[in-house]
């Protein structure tokens, strides 16, 4: 039995592998039915995780409240097609059956001490734990080349009252608010340079800024900065500097930030969705509310928005949060909100 208002999956593993490698080799010789046909299947696959994506989030916010951080903001989200289908390009041996982050849900809390307390809460219940842990990656102790930090743990859904999502993953993130705010401004210079600059694709100069950029966050916070960078204090911050200058790093994420104007929206509904299309191009973004019944609705305008921005450069991504408030400090990069990054930099250069 499933809850009905949730999709199942509706697609066999094979016909998601078929799919993947398809859209990861660009097409191919496929024609436009076939490819069609392709983004049907990874729409139905993605959509299919929403249920086990809320179940941990909802555990998430609870554990959360629990351990009293008040300020926290818990979100989730499903992977995005083209983010999909890039990851597929990166790991040419990955079978999309297999992916673990289609389904993801975050929790952003003030400081590492919060981080580290919610992890070891989520370890110490891994023996006891209801779904199967599978891994996880610490890129707060070992911080990745491009400079993120943020802890993510991967769950395999098991379920005795709903088999049919048996063996999905959905991976939780851990991040400090200034570790949020670093990724927020990668994902948004990379949204207007249209690279994917979080996984190290891009422009090398910007590459290397958001690289400096995270280790002086780190260094802020009592964490490891990064193997590629100077471990003179004085040195990192002096080159920072000098990356910031030549980027015009303030001027440009402000004057993105600007010119994106948001749409007005009513709050989202409680248990509810908002579809955000960002199209820089044009500096708007479009967001449609949806309640949790109209979910089935949501995916079918999500996929149909991803399919008309793809030749746009555009970005598209389905959320869910308490409110339009919450929802713009969990996702701040759809709105060019990086303000923060640039004041926290601007203090920690001063």
């Amino acid at each position: 039995m499933t809850p009905s208002k949730w999709a199942v999956p509706s697609v066999t593993r094979g016909e998601v592998d078929r799919a993947g490698r398809l859209l990861a080799r660009n097409g191919g010789s496929a024609d436009v039915l076939q490819i069609g046909h392709a983004l049907d299947v990874v729409n139905s696959w993605r959509a299919a995780h929403s249920f086990p994506l809320n179940t941990f989030q909802v555990v998430l916010r609870d554990r959360v409240k629990r351990m009293g951080a008040l300020d926290a903001v818990v979100a989730q989200r499903l992977k995005r097609t083209p983010s999909i289908i890039g990851k597929l390009r990166r790991y040419s041996s990955m079978r999309l059956s297999r992916m673990q982050d289609i389904g993801g849900v975050r929790a952003v809390l003030s400081d590492l001490t919060e981080v580290e307390d919610l992890w070891r809460r989520y370890r110490a219940r891994e023996k006891r734990a209801k779904h199967a842990f599978v891994t996880e990656k610490n890129y707060i102790r070992e911080p990745k080349a491009s400079g993120y930090r943020g802890i993510h743990l991967v769950y395999r859904y098991q379920g005795a009252r709903h088999p049919a999502y048996d063996g999905l993953h959905i991976e939780i993130q851990l991040r400090t608010d200034l570790q949020h705010a670093w990724a927020t401004a990668v994902e948004t210079v990379g949204t207007f340079l249209g690279q994917s600059l979080k996984s190290s694709e891009g422009p090398e100069r910007w590459l290397r800024f958001f690289e400096l950029a995270g280790s002086i966050f780190a260094q802020e916070e009592g964490s490891p900065t990064g193997s590629n960078v100077p471990g003179d204090a004085g040195r990192l911050a002096a080159d920072t500097r000098r990356a910031m200058g030549a980027l015009r790093v303030e001027k440009r994420l402000l004057a993105f930030g600007v010119a994106l104007s948001a749409t007005s929206a009513e709050d989202v509904p409680p248990n509810g969705y908002v579809l955000l299309a960002l199209e820089p191009e044009r500096s708007t973004v479009t967001l449609w509310s949806y309640s949790g019944g109209q979910l089935a609705a949501g995916m079918r305008d999500y996929l149909e928005q991803e399919k008309n921005l793809a030749a746009e450069g555009g970005d598209v991504v389905l959320v869910a949060a308490d409110s339009l408030a919450s929802l713009r400090r969990a996702y701040p990069n759809y709105f060019g909100d990086t303000r923060t990054f640039v004041e926290e930099l601007n203090r920690l250069l001063s």
